[in-house]
C-alpha cells in the first residue's frame, strides 16, 4: 500500500490499482463486452483494406478465386481476459484476441474463411492539462498468427497493414474517447 501525499491546497488524487483495473477487465470479458462484429459498410472509405475478397487477394489469392469480389465480415473477440499492470507513469495492457473472417454470400450465408489470433500490447498514459483530465493510448506491439482456414501466405504483410490501420484509425479513436475533458 502507498500512502497518498499530503496536500495543502485543493487537490484531485486519482489512484488505480492493478486489482481495480483487472477486475474491470474481468467484468467486461465475462459479460461478453469485448466482442465486436465488423462489416464492410462499417469501415471508413479511406481505410487501406476494405472487407471484400478482392481486397484480401493480396494476402490470400485462394479467397478471391473461390469467392470473386464478395463482401466479408470480421468477428473480433478477446480470447482471454485482458491483463493490465499499473506503473507510476502508465497503465500497460496485454490483449489476447481473435479475428474470424467470413465471406458473405449473395443469399446472406456466412462462410468461414480464416481465423487469426491477434496479440497486442498497449500503453495508456493519463494526462492533466490546466483543468482537464485525459489520457493517450499507444500500441506497443502486435502479433497476428493464423490459427486455421484458407491459406494466408502473406501474414507478415497483413500484420503490417493491421498495424497501419490501428495506427491510422484505432489508436486515434481510442484517444478520442479519452481526450481531455473538463474536470468539474
Amino acid at each position: 500500500p502507498t500512502t497518498p501525499p499530503m496536500a495543502h491546497e485543493p487537490t484531485l488524487l486519482l489512484a488505480v490499482t492493478e486489482f481495480v483495473a483487472n477486475s474491470a477487465a474481468f467484468t467486461y470479458f465475462t459479460a461478453g463486452a469485448l466482442r465486436r462484429n465488423i462489416s464492410s459498410d462499417m469501415l471508413p472509405r479511406r481505410f487501406p483494406l476494405q472487407l471484400r475478397t478482392k481486397s484480401m487477394e493480396v494476402f490470400s489469392p485462394q479467397l478471391q478465386e473461390l469467392y470473386p469480389d464478395q463482401p466479408m465480415e470480421l468477428h473480433l473477440w478477446a480470447r482471454q481476459q485482458p491483463l493490465l499492470s499499473c506503473h507510476p507513469d502508465a497503465l500497460h495492457g496485454t490483449l489476447l484476441g481473435s479475428a474470424e473472417a467470413f465471406v458473405v454470400l449473395p443469399n446472406a450465408t456466412r462462410v468461414p474463411a480464416f481465423l487469426l489470433n491477434i496479440d497486442a500490447n498497449v500503453t495508456g498514459r493519463p494526462t492533466i492539462s490546466r483543468n482537464r483530465l485525459g489520457g493517450t493510448v499507444r500500441l506497443t506491439g502486435l502479433v497476428p498468427t493464423l490459427s486455421w482456414g484458407l491459406p494466408v501466405p502473406q501474414v507478415k504483410r497483413l500484420e503490417t497493414l493491421l498495424k497501419f490501420g490501428l495506427w491510422l484509425f484505432g489508436v486515434p479513436r481510442a484517444n478520442s474517447k479519452c481526450c481531455p475533458r473538463a474536470v468539474p
